[in-house]
């Protein structure tokens, strides 16, 4: 017995589907996450080793082959890839369907640390991470003064603000951006240092001892036992000038004597402006499995927590707010629905003369849209942009499909058949050219999809 038999035997039955369908697919948008993209769970794990001063050829022999060598001892791996460009060396993992990422992400940590140890000394260890189209950037929080320099804003926003930005849930809270890195800066004299017959790497050193902080171990006095440590660091940058760079026999030459001490900042890589003023401000990236929606609201909720953690001449706005495109995507899904199915029902309503038959078109396509919602939650799938976009496709399907139904079954009524033969007839004749059509236009979308191998992006395509 098919469906439509089914529907005509128990007419009851199937009245009682469609509501319950109808209040989960209510209790499915209440709970599906919402979001730019889908989930792909790609299984790609990217590896990114720095160390300054090194050239392509450099980064390749001295780190990246090392890390080339070992990663193919890692449990599903299929191929590696790696770029090497100045100063960065960009490794990426591939690894087969279905493989446990986690496990997976885990022995990669384990054989960097590995490689690690045939590599020139000085190399930092490098960022792992998984690479997930869903981790994508949902607004930005900007931090502006018309009073306070962009070191100081950043130095708020790094300490007080963002540990209480990174509790909040489904939140990455990575550092601020915009400010300048504070530096001391020691401008030694060359013609001084001639003078003395000192080099530059003389200074560094003594600026170097100067600066330690030592555990020197335990002083027990009397019942207490103390900790000694021996710290020599300075508290005001002025305080350097002391610094001895050479004593013992003969005049002392002091860092003061040699150079200039100054409380300036790093080299500028780059900087935010907000109304021609330079700001700071924090990215708002949300985790994978997290929902736009939710994480948006949660950070415009927070909002006034974290105002009242920096001064009152320090402002905070949550600016290029990503989820007004999916709310916009959920609009206009529900107009393009609405119009579909008013305007199909006006159309037979026009044509067929039939109110019943008109009514029955506009409750079709919107109960075809929640069902496919069910299905969606059911599947474990989220709403995004692709999925909100294949559902805005298939109301162009259901237009065209409601309105060639009721235009047979409209005929076979007009030749005097009962109303539930009419309806088995005239579904049974166009069902096969009906389903034809549905995969000539899902056949076109689906030779225009990109091939695996252009998925993902490598970040160095950019």
């Amino acid at each position: 017995m098919t469906i439509l038999d089914l529907a005509l035997r128990r007419p009851i039955g199937v009245l009682v589907v469609a509501i319950g369908v109808a209040l989960c697919s209510a209790l499915a948008m209440q709970r599906m996450p919402v979001d730019i993209l889908a989930n792909l769970n790609l299984p790609v794990i990217y590896v990114a080793q720095t160390y300054g001063g090194m050239d392509p050829s450099q980064m390749e022999g001295y780190l990246v082959n090392y890390y080339e060598y070992h990663f193919l001892y890692i449990a599903g791996i299929e191929h590696v890839e790696s770029r090497s460009i100045q100063n960065v060396g960009l490794v990426k993992l591939f690894f087969h369907p279905g493989t446990d990422m986690s496990q997976a992400l885990a022995q990669t940590i384990s054989y960097v640390e590995r490689a690690r140890a045939f590599m020139p000394a000085g190399t930092v260890a490098p960022f792992v991470m998984r690479f997930d189209a869903g981790s994508v950037p949902v607004g930005q929080f900007v931090f502006s003064s018309d009073t306070r320099s962009v070191g100081e804003i950043q130095d708020l926003a790094l300490f007080r603000v963002r540990p209480m930005f990174a509790t909040l849930p489904g939140v990455s809270a990575p550092p601020p951006f915009g400010g300048n890195q504070r530096t001391v800066v020691i401008r030694a004299d060359p013609d001084k240092l001639r003078q003395f017959g000192m080099s530059p790497e003389e200074v560094l050193g003594a600026v170097a001892d100067a600066n330690t902080i030592v555990p020197a171990g335990n002083m027990r006095i009397g019942r207490l036992n103390r900790i000694a440590p021996v710290n020599s660091v300075v508290t005001d940058i002025q305080e350097l000038k002391d610094v001895p760079i050479r004593k013992g026999a003969g005049p002392a030459v002091f860092l003061g004597d040699i150079a200039t001490v100054e409380n300036s900042t790093d080299i500028l890589s780059g900087y935010a402006l907000v109304n021609g003023r330079r700001t700071v401000y924090i990215p708002v990236t949300k985790r994978a499995d997290a929902s736009t929606l939710d994480v948006v609201e949660r950070v415009k909720t927070a909002l006034p927590i974290f105002q009242k953690l920096v001064p009152e001449d320090i402002k905070i706005g949550f600016e290029f707010d990503q989820s007004i495109y999916v709310r916009t995507a959920l609009k206009g899904l529900a107009g393009e629905g609405a119009i579909g199915a008013v305007l199909t029902g006006l159309m037979v309503l026009l044509f067929l003369g039939d109110l019943r038959s008109a009514a029955i078109v506009m409750l079709t396509i919107p109960l075809s849209l929640v069902t496919a919602t069910v299905l969606l939650w059911t599947a474990g799938q989220t709403i995004n942009l692709m999925t909100l976009g294949g559902l805005a496709l298939a109301i162009g399907i259901l237009v065209d499909e409601a309105a060639v139904a009721i235009e047979n079954i409209d005929a076979h009524l007009v030749r005097g058949e009962p109303p539930a033969r009419a309806a088995l007839d005239a579904c049974r004749e166009t069902m096969v050219p009906r389903f034809l059509a549905m995969l000539c236009i899902l056949a076109v979308f689906i030779s225009d999809a990109p091939s695996s191998a252009d998925w993902p992006p490598r970040p160095w395509q950019c």
